[in-house]
């Protein structure tokens, strides 16, 4: 077989795993967590190509005049997924899509939703994402991360309304508080509270069962965040990646934890004059080395924690 036969079976072959891929979407299964409410849990651990880019949570509120979504997942056919399973629980229209924030993992199947007729929404301090770069940097990344799940005609789709600050609406009998979180994992976190059912869409200001993703974000607005979620005193709380919590006191318990635990030794070290190198390989890390995504997320953790606490210091001293 010649050189130029072997790569015209290799490139068949590429188009057909990426064609099979394609029309092997993933099949949603929701899950009802109140009278109205559903979630899709993802999987534990980073995005990859193992599981699809399938590892956030998203959630859809059913009422008689059409549907709520939180969330839209990873990629465009997970996107696809959720209009369909959505479908298969209620007649209703999707109405709406509220984004928690404009993280790679909860935004890609936007553009499923937003074809499917949904208006979005977000808080307004995620036009960084789209003024800054970051879009097309992480957008360029995935697309070699995860394809062919999200490939050339993968596209980030900006909202239809940017809100200014908590907003209350009506739909079909429930009152839906969008809450802005002040600022944590993201500068626009948007939490969303389902009054009639006491039900909270928290984003990642939960993760449950792994290590937070904090990277660059504000450890201490995202601690006080965490004031604002146990003042609504929701009876069921369906966090960013994880199991649905119950019992939201007990389940924010690993995420504030892990936040102060960060500050702490992070914080000590700026304030000794500890390079980053010796005070991470000096910290005791047993208590959340053998949780999913510690290996990808933690040094990326500390070394976000570590250069804000030096932005704190700094600031402090002025």
């Amino acid at each position: 077989m010649t050189p130029s036969r072997v790569v015209a079976l290799a490139l068949v072959a590429c188009a057909l795993a990426a064609g099979a891929a394609r029309a092997d979407d993933d099949v949603l299964e929701p899950t009802r967590v109140s009278a109205h409410g559903w979630f899709f849990e993802g999987h534990a651990g980073m995005a990859s190509a193992a599981n699809r880019g399938f590892m956030s949570n998203a959630g859809f509120v059913v009422t008689d005049e059409g549907v709520v979504v939180f969330d839209a997942l990873g990629t465009p056919a997970l996107g696809r997924a959720m209009v369909t399973a959505i479908r298969k629980v209620t007649r209703q229209p999707i109405r709406r899509v509220v984004v928690s924030h404009y993280h790679a993992d909860h935004v890609y199947g936007l553009q499923s939703l937003k074809d499917a007729g949904a208006e979005i929404w977000a808080y307004r301090k995620g036009e960084a994402y789209f003024t800054s770069g970051l879009a097309e940097e992480r957008l360029a990344q995935r697309r070699i991360d995860l394809y062919p799940w999200v490939d050339e005609t993968t596209r980030v789709v900006a909202p239809d309304l940017w809100l200014d600050g908590d907003v209350e609406f009506r739909m079909g009998g429930l009152t839906f508080r969008l809450v802005y979180s002040g600022g944590g994992h993201s500068p626009e976190d948007l939490m969303m509270y389902v009054v009639e059912d006491r039900l909270l869409y928290a984003g990642d200001l939960i993760f449950s069962g792994r290590i937070p993703f904090v990277g660059n974000g504000d450890s201490r607005g995202w601690l006080e965040a965490t004031k604002r979620m146990l003042a609504l005193s929701p009876a069921v709380v369906v966090p960013g990646h994880g199991p649905v919590s119950r019992d939201v006191a007990r389940d924010l318990t690993l995420t504030r934890d892990y936040l102060i635990y960060l500050r702490e030794t992070m914080g000590r070290a700026v304030s000794d004059l500890t390079s980053f190198d010796d005070a991470y390989s000096k910290t005791d890390w047993s208590r959340y080395a053998q949780l999913p995504a510690f290996e990808p997320a933690n040094r990326i953790n500390a070394w976000g924690t570590y250069l804000r606490m030096e932005q704190e210091a700094l600031s402090a001293a002025k």
